[in-house]
């Protein structure tokens, strides 16, 4: 039977215990049975049900988990006529009270120790027992692409006219559970590395995702666990898009200086693919918020040098990567804060060429690039071209209504104060954006909580 439930082991991937009730060829309701059966005899405290058993087995690989304390494992190992040790593997005692782990040492019968032709014999079966169990994973090439492409998919689909923001922040988080589940198995070094990348890139598009629904403290620690990920595969790239995302929700949270680090420490990586360029961008827009125009100017220079530099294709794609329409986006609203209004019209218009051309076109940079425009014509004395720049961001239906697009509208509606008279195209504005703000994708996030009224 003990070879039975080794071979259970290496072909299945079990557990030990697991592995002892297949070898009897029985299920969780009969080894249950069994455990209350021998409780009732011997006048023990052990009730069984399916659910216990369930758990017993799998700890500590899910960690949340019941743990089979001693007399659990004794009366297993009655049942299935083995000794406790069986029941064990070098995971268990890892995670066992040391104290339960000296009473059990205490409990099993010292080994003699193997000399001569079977010392070297014992030796060679036990690397042939870690082997097979090192070659076992619970994660094959199928799933791993499978992951991969949801992610992009989901990267992509933020961007979409038509997406749901907070559908498709249900379905990252869905995901990042299922890269997670497959964590807490058994991989090769390779596959666990492969999936801390995906975990990473979806923890990222969660924080992206929370601070756009105005939620900055919740983003920052999807960030933080973004970066664990990053970490943990060893990932240059994945570690400078994380940056990015922490200084785009330092940068909307006003927390300039904290935006700049991270965009710089990000692009000191030296990153694959378009990061590079965003982080460039990114340092623009928190100089510009500062009136720092030498600055600003210098980061926009060196987000074209990095354009020029890019040479490897983004691992994600969609919204974890900087195309030129979102980088001349950037240059707008940084020369709009650095008192260049012409240039920041001339970005603007190139952006929205750009953006146009392309086959998705994403709503969220759409709707900045023509707050961009909006504010530029404002600055040029033109509130009629401000008017009618700003049309296709009013219509945004509710749910797409995300926090940095909200957020520049307000900033936008502060500066109409400056203009003098109140002309039907300024009255127009301010009506406008007040109406826009009155319901959000946040506002409807908000909505969904228990307990929410809306009187």
């Amino acid at each position: 039977m003990s070879a039975i439930a080794a071979e259970m082991r290496t072909q299945f991937g079990y557990r030990p215990r697991e592995a002892w009730r297949h070898a009897h060829g029985w299920s969780l309701q009969e080894v249950a049975d069994r455990l209350n059966d021998r409780s009732q005899q011997q006048d023990e405290a052990i009730a069984a049900e399916t659910s216990a058993v369930s758990k017993w087995e799998r700890w500590p690989v899910m960690s949340t988990q019941r743990r089979p304390t001693i007399p659990v494992l004794l009366a297993l190992a009655d049942v299935y006529g083995c000794g406790v040790e069986d029941l064990l593997d070098l995971q268990d005692r890892a995670e066992l009270p040391a104290w339960e782990l000296n009473v059990l040492n205490r409990m099993t019968p010292a080994d003699v120790e193997p000399g001569g032709t079977e010392l070297v014999k014992m030796a060679a079966d036990e690397s042939l027992t870690w082997a097979r169990w090192a070659e076992i994973t619970n994660v094959g090439a199928f799933s791993l692409a499978q992951l991969w492409g949801q992610t992009q998919l989901l990267a992509s689909q933020y961007l979409q006219p038509d997406s749901n923001p907070i559908a498709l922040f249900s379905r990252a988080r869905e995901l990042r559970a299922e890269a997670g589940r497959l964590l807490g198995g058994h991989q090769h070094p390779h596959q666990a590395s492969e999936l801390y990348m995906i975990s990473g890139y979806l923890c990222s598009l969660l924080a992206w995702m929370s601070s756009d629904l105005g939620h900055a403290a919740e983003a920052e620690t999807q960030s933080e666990t973004a970066w664990l990920c990053a970490e943990l595969a060893r990932s240059d790239t994945l570690r400078a898009w994380v940056l990015s995302v922490r200084s785009k929700t330092a940068f909307w949270s006003g927390r300039l200086k904290d935006a700049l680090q991270h965009a710089r420490r990000g692009a000191s990586y030296a990153p694959g693919g378009t990061v590079a360029v965003l982080l460039a961008c990114q340092e623009a827009d928190a100089w510009s918020q500062l009136g720092a125009v030498n600055e600003a100017l210098a980061a926009l220079t060196r987000a074209e040098a990095a354009r020029e530099a890019v040479t490897d294709a983004d691992d994600i794609g969609g919204l974890f990567a900087c195309t030129p329409a979102r980088q001349e986006n950037y240059a707008a609203a940084a020369q709009l804060r650095i008192g260049r209004p012409n240039d920041a019209l001339e970005s603007a218009d190139r952006a929205l060429d750009l953006i146009n051309a392309q086959p998705v076109r994403a709503y969220g940079t759409v709707a900045q690039i023509h707050i961009s425009r909006a504010a530029a014509y404002l600055d040029l004395g033109e509130p009629d071209g401000a008017y009618e720049a700003l049309q296709p961001v009013l219509t945004l239906s509710p749910d797409r209504r995300l926090a940095p697009v909200a957020d520049r509208l307000t900033e936008l509606g502060a500066g109409l104060g400056h203009l003098r008279g109140a002309g039907r195209a300024v009255v127009g504005l301010r009506a406008a954006i007040d109406e826009f703000g009155r319901d959000s994708a946040s506002r409807r996030l908000a909505a969904l909580s228990p307990g929410h009224s809306s009187t």
